[in-house]
């Protein structure tokens, strides 16, 4: 009897051991602590194909896609003194006809224990992470795959075996850790910035508005005022917060505009974990009046003096050498996210919005015959109750706003300014903005 007394236990360390585990990357340490309700921390990218989906193929696709990602293949344990991620094991989450308000709080126990949920809705396909699995690139490769296997499932003559394509990523590397250098000063602003303030919708609803713009015509507006197209589309938006909301008249606090960086370029990175840090494209005005090249011209100066691998690199290793402190590590989680949260609700305030740019979206040749478009957004957050999101594919650019305000003033006088420039605007919402 004292044998097998001490067997078990010895056989089923064993077992324990053939379950992978990985740590969050620095940038993901935050999100359990603040994620909630009403800061669900989830984005969403979706496809748009030219079929209506099937549900029972898209659940296919998926079942068969999910193993091959280890990155998303894991759910979120709570440790004594971090969250870290364990190999899931179970079913993938069940495919939905979308039928809720996007960017929801994603409950892991109700989703078999998954960090990300895909629904669909005629012809599109959505996916929403919780940003503590990864960033928009991270993101898309997921997308890209699912949507390359649901049509070869659809169409089989597209059929290649089910191998991932050459150019998606499977490294699930924390390049925030491998790229950080020691004893780097803070770079981040914690003035607090202009905050935008206006009558909300309804508890639990979300509005969506889409301006689908030709990438050519953008930037030759963008051209004329010496301004790169995210220079300018960031430019438009301060301009009409600066119109609509304050009249021209100068703010007490600046209107800041946090700017996510992909830093995957500047350090020879192909993670598909979260790697990006927050710069911030500032105006703040002493005069009334000033015009929109005043504008443009503080937004370039601002995003000019930031984006640059130096000061980059001092973003994320002041973050990230506060992780690797040793007085840090045994510290109990529940204090640890203590900590988070203020230092959050703190820097939180330091930006009036936020615009994300996840770039221009490429597939295989093979496959566009049957892809209509991308687009994306992301979910609120303290004192963020507007943001911005910019998709690409082919010579079509997506400028989605998503918000909890009851008005679209901003949003209207953002697509007018650019109309007014001279570039044709398909404007579309989810039906909280009729237009």
């Amino acid at each position: 009897m004292e044998e097998n007394k001490q067997t078990k236990p010895i056989k089923e360390k064993k077992k324990r051991r053939n379950i992978r585990w990985d740590k969050l990357d620095n940038t993901a340490n935050l999100f359990p602590s603040i994620a909630g309700e009403s800061r669900t921390n989830v984005y969403r990218i979706s496809v748009i194909l030219k079929e209506e989906i099937k549900r029972e193929l898209l659940q296919q696709a998926l079942d068969l896609v999910l193993p091959k990602f280890d990155g998303f293949n894991v759910r979120m344990r709570t440790g004594v003194f971090w969250y870290y991620f364990e190999e899931n094991g179970k079913k993938a989450p069940r495919v939905t006809e979308e039928s809720m308000f996007p960017c929801r709080y994603i409950q892991a126990n109700h989703n078999h224990s998954y960090l990300f949920r895909v629904t669909y809705y005629k012809c599109r396909i959505n996916l929403e992470v919780f940003h503590v699995l990864t960033d928009g690139m991270g993101g898309i490769n997921f997308l890209r795959e699912l949507t390359y296997q649901y049509l070869r499932l659809l169409y089989p003559r597209l059929q290649t075996g089910d191998g991932l394509s050459v150019d998606t990523s499977l490294s699930t590397e924390d390049s925030f850790v491998r790229n950080y250098r020691k004893s780097m000063p803070s770079g981040f602003n914690k003035e607090k910035a202009y905050l935008m303030k206006g009558d909300r919708l309804p508890a639990g609803e979300f509005g969506v508005m889409h301006g689908y713009m030709p990438i050519t015509a953008l930037k030759e507006v963008a051209h004329k005022y010496h301004a790169s197209l995210n220079e300018y589309l960031v430019s438009v938006f301060v301009w009409s917060i600066y119109t609509e909301l304050l009249h021209g008249m100068p703010p007490e606090r600046p209107i800041r505009v946090a700017v996510p960086v992909n830093l995957r370029p500047y350090f020879n990175s192909d993670t598909t974990k979260n790697f990006f840090v927050m710069v911030s494209a500032e105006f703040h005005p002493e005069k009334e009046n000033c015009s929109f090249d005043e504008v443009v011209k503080s937004i370039q100066d601002s995003l000019n003096s930031q984006i640059n691998k130096e000061h980059l690199e001092e973003l994320f290793s002041y973050s990230v050498s506060n992780q690797m402190n040793k007085l840090m590590r045994p510290v109990p989680l529940f204090l640890k996210n203590i900590a988070m949260r203020i230092i959050y609700e703190k820097s939180a305030v330091a930006n009036t919005t936020t615009v994300t740019n996840i770039g221009n979206i490429k597939i295989d040749e093979s496959y566009k015959p049957y892809v209509e478009g991308f687009h994306a957004f992301i979910a609120m957050s303290k004192g963020q109750n507007l943001k911005g999101t910019i998709c690409s594919y082919e010579n079509t650019l997506v400028f989605t706003f998503s918000s909890v305000f009851s008005e679209a003033h901003v949003q209207r006088a953002f697509f007018r300014k650019i109309a007014n420039d001279g570039v044709e605007i398909k404007v579309e919402t989810n039906g909280v903005y009729y237009e």
